[in-house]
């Protein structure tokens, strides 16, 4: 695909109108004319107004928002799929940071579009005004939905308003109820797949995106509808949040008739994978991040240096491979979420086997307890040992030193949220490690290069470090914290036959038949289980309940922050994180035995996470509400 590079005019930043028509405007005044028509103008307009799209990319964090180097609070910290050290309880999205008023200005750009772009439509053929008219028609979607899915119900604005106005009242709008707000969503996105093409440029929506984003907002809206238990009735009788059961049926039969409309026009990434490869598949799920001409990819946002960056390597790149900023490891997936992958030795709750008879099973390598694990994990998450940019990577907790006649037995009790004992267990406070003379002859690091050190609580604090979306190929001389620039893909083919998988189960479920859904939903499920390596389903009857799609999707869209939405949309968040310390998985080397062994805990600084069930409604922020006698709080603020 050709990468498209936009100048954005600076004067199409503040766009205002006069109150009064002057006869002559003044010569610095930029006038809807300059702009409307000529295709540069509507293209430099259209550009800011997608740069501008609600989207959480690399440079989002729910502490400090959109478009922020997001060091503070990765948003995987809070969903269950990392810790980090700058994160360590459950937190909602930063109401001073809250895209409340930033959407409201991105949606008055557009309505201001969709009101003038007619009245210059003779200069253009009419493919021309149709296309520009429903991409803005997407974009107001796309915008609508982020403000749902955080507040519910919220003001509907089809027109410019103006100010000020001889009627104050005009300014002042009611919430539309949820319900409405989702039917909104889905008229401006039906509009867009009938006006767009079918392709256009990198960036861009064309008709396909906008039917993929139906299906993931169409999804969200009937999740709500089936399992949302919180209720908000305005004054005059209207339901701002929640959305009736009886529209469940409605809203996931929309969501899966949008997912259809992509079938053959878009295709999972297969250009590495060979069945049967393990290491095939490994590199094909690697390579489908980086390749610009993935038939996967459906909606992207592209970074481009110097002009545009992130700093997603230099935040999460094993501490061996830090570069000169002095950052790393700062999503370290949990134990929970590597837990839900294939092929890993399994005690019979599903957690993790790392003992036989009461005693440590040994390995030889670290990452030979991985071996047979689905290719899918090794591309997502760095186990501790594996390679990559040609180096081992270093992951340990200390070095055990005690003896193992009979073998080594647990190190602390099973669900203990103690310190390791200090007896016969060498660690390493800081990166400055004192190397330990090892029986026999040599000398090991205690932690290796990208361990934990205990003292300030960095590396790879859960046992793993992540790989998805780190550029493999980097220097360690530009892994700066403004020198990443690989493209953000906000929406991939892979979504959407999740979302349609979803969308089946859930009808089937709720007595539909005038398809067969749920053999429907094991053909996708099978489809993203086959090329992530993963064992496949045998048939239909092995979804025997929603959670195996649900693990799946946690699975295969794991740091592309999805996930946190999809506990909120699903209602489980809540009791995910009640009280929870999610579980690491540390190795250690036994210096008498020359092997490894691996101690699966809870996380050793004991940090607690608990969703506050307020959070599935987030707080209006105060300002807006002082703003507006018809603007009421949600719940619980």
């Amino acid at each position: 695909m050709k990468k498209i590079t936009y100048t954005v005019l600076c004067f199409l930043v503040c766009w205002t109108t006069a109150c009064k028509k002057l006869d002559v405007p003044p010569i610095n005044i930029v006038q809807d004319k300059d702009v409307f028509t000529s295709q540069g103008g509507i293209q430099a307009y259209m550009a800011r107004i997608y740069s501008e799209l609600p989207i959480e990319d690399f440079r989002y964090s729910p502490q400090r928002g959109l478009n922020f180097f997001w060091i503070i609070s990765p948003f995987s910290a809070v969903s269950g799929e990392a810790l980090s050290r700058d994160q360590s309880s459950a937190m909602q999205e930063n109401v001073d940071e809250s895209p409340w008023g930033d959407s409201y200005k991105l949606i008055r750009d557009v309505n201001y579009f969709l009101e003038n772009m007619p009245k210059y439509a003779a200069t253009y053929t009419p493919a021309e005004v149709n296309s520009w008219m429903g991409e803005a028609r997407f974009i107001r979607a796309a915008t609508y939905f982020a403000l749902a899915k955080r507040y519910g119900g919220v003001p509907i604005v089809g027109q410019v308003l103006q100010f000020p106005t001889s009627n104050v009242d005009d300014l002042n709008i009611a919430r539309s109820s949820e319900e409405e707000v989702y039917d909104f969503i889905a008229a401006d996105l039906d509009y867009a797949y009938t006006n767009l093409s079918e392709s256009n440029q990198v960036g861009r929506a064309n008709k396909y995106v906008a039917a993929a984003f139906k299906s993931r907002a169409m999804l969200y809206a009937g999740s709500i509808a089936k399992y949302n238990q919180i209720s908000l009735v305005d004054a005059t009788g209207k339901r701002v949040c929640g959305i009736p059961s009886t529209k469940a049926i409605t809203y996931f039969k929309a969501s899966y008739d949008a997912a259809l409309l992509l079938e053959n026009k878009y295709s999972l990434y297969k250009k590495a994978w060979a069945a049967g490869d393990k290491e095939a598949q490994y590199q094909n799920y690697v390579n489908l991040f980086f390749d610009e001409t993935s038939p996967e990819n459906i909606f992207v946002r592209q970074y481009h240096y110097p002009e545009s960056v992130h700093g997603y390597d230099s935040y999460n790149v094993p501490r061996q491979l830090m570069g000169a900023n002095g950052y790393s490891s700062e999503v370290n997936p949990t134990l929970n979420f590597v837990e839900m992958f294939d092929g890993i030795p399994k005690n019979a709750d599903g957690t993790i086997k790392t003992t036989t008879g009461g005693k440590y099973d040994l390995y030889t390598n670290t990452v030979d307890l991985f071996a047979n694990a689905e290719p899918r994990l090794r591309a997502t998450v760095i186990l501790p040992g594996d390679v990559f940019k040609g180096q081992s990577i270093e992951i340990r907790r200390g070095i055990y030193t005690g003896s193992s006649a009979g073998g080594i037995s647990p190190l602390l009790p099973a669900g203990s949220t103690a310190n390791y004992p200090t007896a016969n267990i060498v660690q390493s406070s800081n990166a400055s490690q004192t190397p330990y003379n090892l029986p026999g002859g040599g000398t090991m690091n205690p932690a290796g290069l990208s361990g934990v050190f205990t003292g300030d609580g960095t590396a790879a604090i859960s046992g793993f470090s992540v790989r998805k979306l780190l550029v493999p190929d980097k220097p360690t001389s530009e892994v700066l914290e403004n020198r990443s620039d690989q493209t953000w893909i906000e929406m991939r083919y892979a979504e959407v036959l999740l979302n349609r998988a979803e969308a089946a189960y859930e009808l089937n479920a709720l007595g539909q038949n005038d398809k067969a859904y749920l053999q429907d939903a094991f053909m996708e499920i099978n489809q993203i289980r086959e090329r992530a390596g993963a064992t496949m389903l045998a048939s239909a009857a092995d979804l025997t309940n929603v959670n195996v799609i649900r693990i799946e999707r946690r699975k295969e869209l794991g740091f592309e922050n999805k996930t946190w939405w999809d506990l909120r949309r699903w209602r489980v968040a809540d009791k995910e994180q009640n009280s929870t310390i999610y579980r690491v998985l540390m190795p250690f080397y036994s210096a008498n035995d020359k092997k490894y062994f691996f101690d699966a805990r809870t996380d050793e600084r004991n940090s607690r996470y608990t969703f506050d069930v307020r959070w599935y409604y987030e707080q209006i922020p105060n300002g807006e509400i002082q703003k507006s006698q018809k603007l009421i709080q949600n719940p619980g603020y």
